[in-house]
């Protein structure tokens, strides 16, 4: 059986590239290190560390290990964590890794509601696109991923054509929105809390409603504003389906930014429904588009506790989202 001492020795050499600065993290000496990347080369039969130059590196078995490492670590730091608040030694804390808009519009009233029903609770939030937020939950950096993918229906069949970035946890492509718990292989499970329409930003229209942009392709001539890649990704398929490539100009994760830009008539963009219920600027227009959406998860690592701070506050951004 693997020592999680030695674990957590070999992810400090795999952080701190040395096992010098490892030992110096760890407030090791240095041959207690070697000692133990040695026993946990017998323990494993596997070559962990190699010399490279003056230092030393770890191979790449070394380093898919201290991968797997830092999840086992994490989770028995969530169990301790966990257990320490269930006899009350610790306080209750959820730290949740999320998405832009969903910090804003979603987080605040969750984070609220359980402190009015814990309010020995504590709540600390990174902002992280789906992929970093996924990363920091099975690295236990966080307690609740909040993530997004968007689904893109063409035709009269209503074939999905996925568009999701979220890695290691995959959501089962099968053309429906899911609902409830979805566990996958990897431990993952999913809570489906907001399915939103996808919506065309433009100057808001100041003439007759015929004037007003019903979709992309009347839009198709002018400067595009967009964010993140995954969004980026979407307006591309969804101008392709509509004949025509954007002229992307302006690029910002900001959504304040974008809408400005927008007001401003400097560009067109799209943005999920959340976007303006976090904020939503004078001088900017909005219409749904047809044939996308995007769904909002809760991603835990299994299911929590059902009296647990993560479990209670899985059902506030429930509330929350509407």
């Amino acid at each position: 059986m693997l020592d999680a001492t030695r674990l957590r020795v070999l992810v400090a050499v795999a952080r701190h590239g040395s096992v010098t600065a490892a030992a110096q993290a760890l407030n090791y000496a240095q041959p207690s290190i070697s000692h133990h990347m040695a026993r946990l080369e017998a323990e494993t039969g596997a070559k962990l560390m190699e010399r490279s130059g003056r230092g030393i590196k770890l191979t790449e078995a070394g380093l898919l290990l201290a991968e797997r490492a830092q999840e086992i670590l994490g989770r028995l730091d969530a169990a301790e964590a966990e257990l320490a608040a269930h006899v009350g030694l610790r306080c209750e804390q959820v730290r949740v890794a999320a998405f832009g808009s969903a910090l804003a519009a979603l987080v605040p009233a969750a984070g609220a509601a359980l402190i009015e029903q814990r309010p020995g609770a504590a709540i600390s939030v990174t902002q992280a696109g789906p992929a970093e937020a996924i990363r920091m939950l099975r690295a236990g950096q966080a307690d609740i991923a909040l993530v997004f993918r968007y689904a893109i229906t063409s035709g009269a069949d209503r074939t999905a054509d996925r568009v999701s970035q979220i890695p290691e946890g995959q959501m089962p492509d099968d053309g429906q929105i899911p609902g409830g718990q979805i566990p996958d292989d990897g431990g993952l499970g999913y809570t489906l809390l907001h399915d939103e329409p996808v919506l065309l930003l433009t100057p808001e229209a100041s003439g007759p409603p015929s004037r007003a942009a019903r979709g992309l392709a009347d839009v198709a001539d002018r400067p595009w504003v967009v964010g993140c890649p995954i969004c980026e990704d979407v307006l591309t398929r969804l101008a392709r389906r509509a004949g025509f490539a954007p002229k992307i100009t302006s690029r910002t994760a900001d959504y304040v930014a974008a809408q400005a830009f927008v007001a401003a008539g400097l560009g067109a963009t799209i943005a999920p429904g959340l976007v303006l219920r976090a904020v939503r600027l004078p001088g900017v227009g909005a219409v749904e588009l047809a044939g996308v959406r995007r769904q909002v998860f809760a991603v835990s690592y299994g299911q929590p506790a059902k009296d647990s701070a993560p479990a209670r506050f899985i059902r506030a951004l429930t509330r929350a989202a509407g």
